[in-house]
């Protein structure tokens, strides 16, 4: 992909988070890699959405050396650029800090997986990462992050579950684009309202295993079936 196009389409996934209610001031960002050339674009750092430009987006290579972009990137690039390591699938990274996905991580609980519309996108609950140790916070803390999540999809495929809550901080989402990513991030929010309000009118309340498996597998893999 030509580079101005992926930092237009960088730029616009960022102004989604604003039109999808995801984030407010400078509370969010997101990125996106082109894997054949090694290049990842990404927001700058505490810039106001409204007064963002596509030539404001920062370029940068994996190992977090600017290459284009006038401006400071993201304070969560470390982050971002940590998890397009680890997850060799995924083409975009979002991150936010809406309101009750955060209320979640702040909770330091994972998601269950509770209803289909959950199950639709993530096979299984949306964990939320350990507390990350004194030496993690205050060494290099947003590349520590990143690695923090991955060691929590150890045993979880990132392609089936793409999103996480960094305890007492908030939620990372991605997916195949930038757009992809924003698109989870959304379905993110949705289902921590949801299951929030569902707690709330039965703590009680049980999943069916086998339905879960139904709607995600209806959506996702080679039998799927959803959709033209």
């Amino acid at each position: 992909m030509e580079l101005s196009l992926l930092k237009e389409k960088v730029f616009q996934a960022n102004l989604d988070l604003v039109k999808h209610g995801l984030v407010i001031f400078t509370w969010g960002n997101v990125s996106a890699i082109d894997r054949e050339k090694g290049l990842v674009v990404i927001k700058p750092s505490g810039v106001a959405y409204e007064d963002m430009r596509v030539e404001d987006m920062v370029v940068l290579d994996l190992n977090g050396k600017k290459l284009d972009g006038k401006l400071k990137p993201s304070s969560d690039t470390a982050t971002h650029l940590e998890l397009y390591k680890a997850f060799p699938e995924i083409g975009g990274v979002v991150h936010t800090h809406s309101t009750f996905a955060t209320a979640w991580s702040q909770a330091g609980m994972s998601i269950p997986n509770i209803g289909t519309t959950h199950a639709d996108y993530f096979s299984r609950e949306i964990p939320c990462t350990r507390d990350m140790d004194e030496e993690e916070v205050m060494g290099e803390y947003e590349k520590q992050t990143g690695l923090v999540i991955v060691e929590a999809f150890k045993d979880i495929n990132p392609v089936q579950v793409p999103g996480v809550l960094v305890k007492n901080h908030g939620p990372f989402a991605w997916g195949k684009s930038a757009d992809d990513a924003v698109h989870n991030a959304v379905v993110m929010e949705q289902v921590a309202k949801m299951a929030y309000i569902a707690f709330s009118i039965n703590p009680e309340l049980t999943m069916n295993p086998l339905l879960i498996q139904k709607h995600f597998f209806r959506k996702h893999g080679p039998g799927a079936y959803y959709g033209q």
